[in-house]
């Protein structure tokens, strides 16, 4: 569903990220993790289609998103860390919006599950920036979520949530997960990662440490005890010397 091959992306002279390659399946959700800098949102930005890579191939469903970015537009959703929204449009309009954008007819009973999910109804008519930033957040996912994508990317989901919030978001990535969606989650809160993915990809300076099963995270680093966390792979992934060799 998501098929990254050989993707570097050089901003001017520097190498943000080199020689990536990995794959999502339909149902997957992969955790991307990694040191501030280390290229995730670079990565999920070339995805979406919002930044070109310097080479490589990415494709969505079978889209390649240089060669035909409407199509892979069209079976993707991406959730920044921070969603602008239309600070004139309510949060109603907001999905009316996307429902003409992405052309989704009879949309309404599916909104309204959607606010229902977030708790937002009561804030159906409420002004974009007259929310919260966890009120903006809930919007920004029922958004992505209207057009049944295939593909979901999320960038750090949880900020601004509040406990009720963090907890429907992880409930909603598992209900599109065993819909056939498949997804990419990248966080620093690595409890969320261990908690909701299947696959685990760590970055670190623009280079693929690990990917995999998350469940074979500890055998890849022999030194590490059978009951590894998560936190303690990512640290002896990254604190490991930079391999060239490694992509």
């Amino acid at each position: 569903m998501i098929d990254v091959l050989d993707y570097h992306k050089t901003y001017r002279d520097t190498p943000a990220v080199s020689g990536l390659s990995f794959r999502v399946q339909p149902g997957e959700i992969l955790g991307l993790v990694g040191p501030n800098g280390a290229g995730k949102t670079t990565t999920l930005r070339a995805i979406a289609g919002i930044i070109p890579p310097s080479s490589g191939t990415l494709r969505v469903a079978g889209h390649d998103v240089v060669k035909a970015p409407r199509d892979a537009k069209q079976t993707l959703a991406y959730v920044p860390d921070d969603p602008h929204l239309f600070d004139a449009l309510t949060v109603w309009e907001h999905l009316e919006f996307t429902a003409a954008t992405y052309r989704v007819s009879d949309y309404a009973a599916k909104a309204r599950r959607l606010l229902e999910q977030f708790e937002l109804s009561e804030r159906r008519d409420t002004l974009a920036h007259e929310l919260s930033r966890g009120m903006r957040q809930k919007v920004a996912i029922a958004c992505a979520y209207l057009h049944d994508p295939l593909a979901l990317l999320f960038d750090e989901p949880h900020t601004g949530l509040d406990p009720r919030g963090i907890r429907a978001m992880r409930q909603s990535i598992r209900e599109r997960s065993a819909a056939g969606a498949a997804i990419i989650v990248s966080s620093h809160l690595l409890t969320l990662v261990e908690d909701v993915c299947s696959h685990l990809l760590i970055l670190d300076r623009g280079r693929c440490r690990y990917f995999g099963m998350m469940d074979a995270a500890r055998a890849a680093f022999g030194d590490l005890q059978s009951d590894a966390t998560l936190e303690e792979i990512f640290f002896r992934a990254t604190e490991a010397p930079p391999d060239p060799g490694t992509d």
